[in-house]
């Protein structure tokens, strides 16, 4: 009963070159334990081959399945061994690796330069008479599906190189080719106006290549360009995605894939329209300060003592109101119940501000506006947020107890710290102690060591996960760019397998992921061995998203990992197109007014006497560890964490970030705000609630930040921290505490690191700056804490 319901086996044809001669091509394909293919096709003058000239060697039955194509992904099937015919062609390249990899047949990679020699014009002969019978007795095989290794698995492989003569096959009859007047008109089509990365990985998605739409040049797609340019541009192999790439693909598509085409060309004008409009139109407008309304409100609320109401924080005998109006316009404005005094008409165009020293107290402040004439005028109505107050002199007793105990450590050894305190919007304390950079490379104590200034420059460790990474994401959430519900691969789509699915945004930022603390990809010998080294930011990436493995299952357990920071640094990244450092500069510091926040500052003017000293001698634990490149001078304006410095050159989500006490402080008081400094709006309210609350299960955590919650993380808030305390520590000897209860926020930095090291036992070194109370945090928090609620008790 024969069904009508089958179809042909063989989908497609791939096309190899061994790069061995043909001995080593026999032993290699042939011998138990090896390669295999369909077939096997000599070059003439081979001194190994005794037949001496080319001809067709059938090494496996069509029927069989051979193991010549291995991971292979081509036009939506993956393992093409299970539907596909392979040729091996004699042909050796010339390549030269960089490094120990094993040698294996076209291997495809960074670590080879290699050089294509011709192939032998009587070789092909045979190749085109032995393809031409394949495919008419496998009628399934399109001229679409006759390919390359490269095609196929093209982040592997590189055969069968740009020396083969593709345009010669088609002109046989086999393969496909574009038409060279469609390429023509494509090229100037996209010469234009470039397509998109996104649109050119569709195309190559579209004709056959796994290429995933990422939306940036990774390696993978770039390896990819380079497979296409060897087989449809071997007069312009440069990987790059270039016009001339992108029209040839379309040439493609247009002759064999017209639907796809369509719908793609469909999409290029979208985004040709939405790039030029972008261009020609004129900034968004961003909000500036707590209260920032045009009056009346168009969508007024139907409720009568809600509308033209506003509520905003101040303090005592500070703040301001700033008023435009369009028209000439008068009004009825009130604070706290209490009417203004303000000019009897608003001229038009012009900027009013007025004092609210008089009216506001701590706290919340109300606003209200009303009566405004004439009924079309249209008042701009602003009330910017607290900005810090100096207030250190009315203070300099109170913390006796702090000073005491920093300054007690520091002449017994510590090397340095500041401490600064801000409390009702006033900073309260901001004192230096001891040395910016005290000891040698030796761990002798310097003849003139360099003082600790309030202004000097610190490592912030992994406070740069919460002071650049997490305020990033919170600033993506308030501009609509990011969903921490969504699963990772919606933003990275290459983030596949092994539960990779699974996981969302949201769990990389509680620690619920289920990595490990860390991967050590600057050391070749760290526990996941080779392939997992990297000194390329590039390459950590693309391991980070696709090879990092899980240490437990997703949400488990609340395990502290880098890796999820820098993950989500990654994830910036790919939202806004934009390096992390130059995000958080642009979008975050700069609005500030902060000049001294930012990543790799000695490539950026700084020079190292302005920065707190961290490992005496480099990297290497005062000489016992050793890996390439490691440092071995004093850390002076460098990032001390050997990923940040050596997988991710300087910018990553985890650390990498300097700062001042001074400009934390600012950050502080945003946050403290509601999410705005002055007239800097960064985000909303409703955002820092979200991020800060606690984790359904593990309390300690909210998103990205560490919370006191009740004692939990007393270590780090001491004993007195109010629930909805947040901050965080760096291992460079950073902590900051933000108490939204007390209106206070604690920030000590200090070097502890830059200290000599002792063995604890013979699998523990310590620096010794972490032995005392300065470098653990709690103990100076606690302090602090007890100054300020003892003496509003009193």
């Amino acid at each position: 009963m024969p069904s009508a319901n089958y179809g042909e086996r063989v989908k497609s044809l791939v096309l190899h070159f061994t790069a061995i001669d043909y001995a080593r091509s026999v032993t290699a394909l042939v011998d138990e334990g090896g390669l295999s293919s369909h077939y096997l096709i000599p070059e003439s003058n081979d001194p190994s081959d005794p037949g001496g000239k080319p001809r067709i060697i059938r090494l496996v039955d069509e029927n069989m399945r051979a193991w010549h194509a291995g991971r292979s992904y081509w036009q939506g099937r993956t393992g093409l061994n299970d539907h596909s015919i392979g040729i091996e062609i004699v042909n050796v390249p010339e390549c030269e690796r960089d490094g120990d990899m094993a040698p294996s047949l076209a291997e495809h990679g960074s670590n080879r330069l290699c050089f294509f020699p011709d192939y032998d014009p009587a070789q092909i002969e045979v190749v085109i008479e032995l393809v031409k019978d394949i495919i008419a007795r496998h009628p399934d095989i399109e001229p679409t599906a006759v390919v390359g290794h490269s095609d196929i698995a093209f982040d592997r492989k590189n055969d069968p190189g740009p020396r083969f003569p593709w345009f010669e096959l088609y002109q046989a009859g086999v393969g496909a080719w574009y038409d060279n007047e469609t390429l023509a008109d494509y090229w100037k089509t996209f010469n234009e106006q470039p397509a998109s990365i996104g649109l050119l990985q569709s195309a190559l998605r579209a004709y056959g290549y796994g290429v995933i739409e990422t939306g940036i040049a990774d390696t993978s797609t770039l390896n990819a360009i380079s497979a296409f340019q060897m087989h449809f541009l071997p007069w312009h192999v440069s990987g790059e995605p270039d016009s001339r790439t992108t029209a040839a693909v379309f040439a493609l598509l247009d002759k064999y894939f017209p639907e796809q085409k369509d719908a793609l060309l469909s999409r290029y004008e979208k985004e040709r329209e939405l790039a030029i409009a972008t261009a020609e139109s004129e900034l968004p407008s961003v909000r500036r300060g707590q209260v920032d309304a045009v009056l009346p409100d168009l969508k007024p609320s139907k409720r009568a003592y809600v509308k033209d109401r506003f509520a905003f924080k101040s303090y005592a005998g500070r703040g301001e109101l700033i008023i435009e109006s369009d028209l000439p316009a008068s009004a009825t404005v009130s604070v706290n119940g209490e009417v203004l005094s303000l000019d009897d008409e608003f001229a038009a165009d012009n900027t009013y501000r007025y004092s609210l020293a008089r009216r506001t107290r701590t706290g919340v402040n109300t606003l209200a506006v009303s009566n405004i004439a004439p009924a079309e005028a249209q008042l701009h109505i602003q009330v910017p947020y607290p900005e810090l107050k100096d207030n250190t002199q009315a203070y300099q007793n109170r913390f006796t107890a702090v000073d005491e105990l920093i300054n007690q450590e520091v002449a017994e050894g510590f090397p340095g710290a500041v401490l600064l305190i801000v409390k009702d919007g006033e900073i309260i304390k901001r004192t230096a102690y001891g040395y910016q950079k005290r000891y040698d490379e030796n761990g002798l104590p310097l003849a003139s060591p360099q003082p600790m200034r309030t202004d000097t420059i610190f490592d912030l460790a992994s406070n740069t996960k919460m002071f650049a990474t997490t305020l990033a994401l919170m600033h993506l959430v308030e501009t609509g760019q990011l969903d921490v519900t969504q699963p990772i691969k919606h933003y990275l789509p290459e983030y596949l397998g092994a539960g990779r699915e699974a996981r969302r945004v949201s769990d990389l930022l509680s620690h619920q992921s289920g990595y490990s603390p860390s991967i050590a990809f600057y050391d070749p010998e760290n526990p996941l061995g080779k392939r997992f080294y990297s000194q390329s930011r590039q390459r950590t990436s693309e391991l980070l998203i696709t090879q990092a493995p899980f240490e437990v299952s997703n949400g488990l357990n609340a395990s502290y990992s880098d890796i999820n920071f820098m993950l989500l640094g990654l994830i910036v990244e790919r939202i806004t197109g934009m390096p992390l450092d130059r995000y958080c500069e642009e979008w975050l510091y700069q609005p500030l007014g902060l000049k001294n926040t930012l990543f790799n500052p000695l490539q950026k003017g700084h020079h190292k006497s302005e920065f707190a000293a961290t490992e005496l001698r480099g990297n290497t634990r005062d000489g016992r560890i050793t890996f390439p490149n490691i440092r071995e001078y004093t850390l002076q304006g460098e990032v001390h964490d050997e990923k940040a410095f050596y997988a991710m050159q300087g910018v990553s989500g985890h650390a990498g970030l300097f700062s001042t006490a001074d400009e934390l402080a600012v950050m502080a008081q945003m946050l403290l705000n509601g999410g705005g400094y002055g007239e800097t709006h960064v985000f909303d309210s409703n955002v820092i609630n979200a991020f800060t609350k606690p984790d359904n299960r593990f309390w300690h955590y909210g998103l990205g930040w560490r919370r006191a919650a009740n004692g939990t993380n007393r270590w780090h808030f001491g004993p007195y921290a109010s629930d909805l305390a947040f901050g965080h520590t760096g291992w460079t000897g950073t902590a900051t505490v933000i108490d939204p209860a007390l209106d206070l926020a604690v920030i000590l930095l200090t070097n502890a690191r830059h200290s000599p090291i002792v063995e604890e036992d013979e699998e523990k070194l310590q620096f010794t700056g972490k032995q005392f109370e300065t470098g653990r945090y709690g103990s100076i928090v606690s302090l602090v804490y007890e100054a300020i609620l003892n003496k509003q008790a009193n």
